[in-house]
This record gives C-alpha cells, structure tokens and sequence, in this order.
C-alpha cells in the first residue's frame, strides 16, 4: 500500500503469545491437511515458504480467512487457486518469503501519523509503521482496518505483530477492501479474470507500473507463476501492469 519499507522478524517469543481463535475442520489431501475447503494445503503453503518466519503460520492464515469469505471461495476452482497464488506471491514479494513481520528502516516510523485526521495517534507518533503481510501503514489505515475487522488498531497497532491471525486479517482486509494506486480490489481482479498485473497495479501501481521497477514487478510474476503452479493451476493472462 503505497511506500513500503523492508520488513523485519519479529523477536521469537511473540510468537508464543499469539491468540488462538479457532480453527475449521481439516481434511486430508494429496497436497497435506488442507483447513476448511481453502485452496491451499498446509503442505502447499510450507513450500511456497520453506524459510517463513513462525509467526506467520499457515493456521494464523486459516484462522484469518472468516473476515473475508469471498476469498478463494469465489468462482471455480481455477479461479479460486488463482486468487490464493496471487495474494500468497504478492506477500512473499512484500515480506522476503514471509520472513518479515515489521518494517526495518525506524527512521521511517515517525513519518506514518497524519496529525489532520480528527482521531490523531493515540499510540504514539512513532506507533503506525509497517506490519503484517502486505505492511499496514498510517495512522489512517490502522483505523479503517480496524472498523473494517471490528478491532481497535488504532489504539493497539502492535497486535498486528504480534497476533497471526490479526496479521493476515489485515492483508486480507487490504485484499478484498482497497483499491490503492488501481481501479479495483485485488480480489475482484482476480475473479473477474482481470490478471495477476491489475492486483500489482492496487498494490504498488504508482512505483512499478507503467515501466517503473521492472524487477520488482517482474519479482512478483515470477511468484505468481510458481505458486500457481504449486497449486495445479496456470497463471492466466495480463500478467503485467
């Protein structure tokens, strides 16, 4: 969304404080357990991320996927594993591999409170910096995320980093819910079979769209292709933006 800075792990012992909220049912599949009738495998995911940091586990991920049933869930198969691809390439694009929960350049941090919003930054100045999958950012973000999910994160942006399934909700709630520098949601690009280049273009489309950064865009096709793949699936036209 916007600028994004480099991420960076969080300190181990977060993750043993992250909240359980429940899991689907699990069923057995040629690609491992598979939660719920989402399109990815437990087996599935730990390959497209071999060297992902803990705190984003494949059941933080399941247990996030009830804020936005749509996704993955709309269309047919094809369709639905297209989606989970591009979503899942554009996260480990932003993350190094799911290998960074928060943004690493601190000098940036007290950049992210816009003092012309009526709720200011109840935080703190320096509280509203990157996090989570597709790095939530902004004073303003954190609080539109939070409505959306029914959350206060404009009091506690920290539960971002330190909350899996909060974490992926908030990707989930960028996903399904922002427009960004595009025309339409990542989400309805994907089903409505616009192309894995108009989710670039939602994204990131003011910095690697229209020939600006090509290997950055070419970084997250290059995912995309593989994790289709991973998932039995072709990757489908319009790839660039």
């Amino acid at each position: 969304m916007s600028v994004r800075g480099v991420l960076v792990p969080v300190a181990s012992a977060a993750v043993a404080s992250l909240l359980s909220l429940g899991a689907p049912a699990t069923a057995s599949t040629a690609g491992g357990a598979r939660a719920g009738g989402f399109v990815v495998s437990r087996a599935q995911f730990d390959k497209m991320f071999p060297g992902r940091n803990p705190f984003y586990s494949y059941q933080g991920l399941v247990d996030a996927l009830g804020a936005y049933p749509g996704f993955a869930r709309t269309g047919g198969e094809t369709t639905r594993r297209r989606e989970a691809a591009a979503f899942l390439a554009n996260v480990g694009h932003e993350t190094g591999g799911l290998r960074y929960v928060v943004e690493q350049n601190t000098a940036n941090y007290g950049h992210y409170c816009d003092r012309r919003q009526p709720y200011g930054c109840p935080a703190g100045d320096r509280a509203y910096y990157g996090r989570g999958p597709l790095q939530l950012s902004w004073n303003y973000n954190y609080k539109a995320a939070g409505d959306a999910l029914r959350i206060d994160l404009l009091r506690d942006p920290y539960r971002v980093e330190r909350d899996a399934a909060v974490s992926w909700k908030t990707g989930l709630w960028f996903w399904n819910a922002r427009q960004g520098a595009g025309t339409m949601t990542p989400h309805d690009a994907m089903v409505r079979n616009k192309g894995f280049g108009e989710t670039i273009r939602s994204i990131n489309g003011d910095l690697e769209c229209n020939g600006k950064n090509p290997g950055q865009r070419q970084n997250r096709i290059d995912l995309y292709k593989r994790f289709a793949g991973i998932l039995g699936t072709g990757a489908g036209g319009n790839l660039s933006c």
